[in-house]
C-alpha cells in the first residue's frame, strides 16, 4: 500500500512539473486538461487562453495564441501551433491551410527565403479570406506584378517581435518602409483600424504571428 501511494504521489509531481516544460516549448498542447486536476495553480491560465494555447502554467495567457480563428488550427502535425512552433515564418504558414493563399503569394513574390532567414520578425498574416475579398481582378494582377506584390506583403512584415501588450496603441515600420497602427486590448486587437486579429501570438521559430482578417494595403 505504502509503494502505491508513493508511485501515485510521484505521478502527480511529475504531472504538476509536465505544463511548465510545455511552456517552454512554446505553442499549444492537447494535454492541457490533462494536467488540470494536477495543477490547480494554473487552471486559470488554462481556461483564459481560449482553450487554443496548451497547457496551462503560471505565466500570462498573453504567452499562448488566442483568438476564434485559433479553433481552426490543426491540433497535431506540422500545421498544429506546436509544429509552426519548430518551424520559420514562411514554411510554418505553408502549413496552415487557413494562409494558402499567402503562401502562393509569398512564392510568386520570391520571398521564401527572406522571411525564413529573418530574424525576430512579426507578421500579419491574411487569411484566404482576407484575399477573397479583393476582387479576384483585382487579385490577379497583384498576383502577377512582382514589385507590387512584393510592396503589399513586406508592408506585413515588422523588424520585431511585438507581444500583445505590444499592439494596445501604437504603430510600427514595416520591412516596405511606412508604418502600421494597431490598437486594442485583451485579445482583441485590430490593424489599422479594420483588420481584426481573428487568431494572435502564433509562434514561429523565427516570427510572431498574428493571422488578420483583411489584406493590409500600404498608402500609394
Amino acid at each position: 500500500m505504502n509503494t502505491h501511494i508513493r508511485r501515485t504521489t510521484g505521478l502527480l509531481a511529475a504531472a504538476a512539473v509536465l505544463p511548465l516544460a510545455l511552456t517552454a516549448c512554446s505553442g499549444g498542447s492537447s494535454d492541457s486538461g490533462k494536467s488540470d486536476s494536477s495543477n490547480k495553480a494554473s487552471a486559470p491560465a488554462t481556461r483564459s487562453s481560449d482553450g487554443m494555447g496548451g497547457s496551462g502554467s503560471g505565466a500570462s495567457s498573453m504567452d499562448q495564441p488566442f483568438g476564434a480563428a485559433c479553433s481552426a488550427v490543426p491540433k497535431n502535425g506540422a500545421g498544429s501551433f506546436d509544429g509552426m512552433a519548430q518551424d520559420p515564418v514562411a514554411t510554418a504558414a505553408s502549413n496552415n491551410p487557413a494562409l494558402s493563399t499567402l503562401v502562393t503569394a509569398v512564392k510568386k513574390a520570391g520571398l521564401v527565403d527572406t522571411l525564413n532567414n529573418a530574424q525576430n520578425i512579426t507578421v500579419f498574416a491574411p487569411t484566404n479570406d482576407a484575399f477573397a475579398k479583393i476582387p479576384k481582378a483585382t487579385l490577379d494582377k497583384v498576383l502577377s506584378d512582382k514589385a507590387e506584390l512584393t510592396k503589399i506583403l513586406t508592408y506585413h512584415v515588422v523588424g520585431r517581435k511585438l507581444a500583445p501588450k505590444d499592439l494596445e496603441s501604437a504603430s510600427f515600420d514595416t520591412l516596405e518602409k511606412s508604418k502600421v497602427t494597431t490598437s486594442g486590448s485583451g485579445e482583441s486587437y485590430t490593424v489599422n483600424g479594420s483588420a481584426k486579429v481573428v487568431c494572435g501570438n502564433v509562434k514561429t521559430a523565427n516570427a510572431n504571428v498574428y493571422i488578420v482578417d483583411t489584406v493590409l494595403m500600404p498608402k500609394s
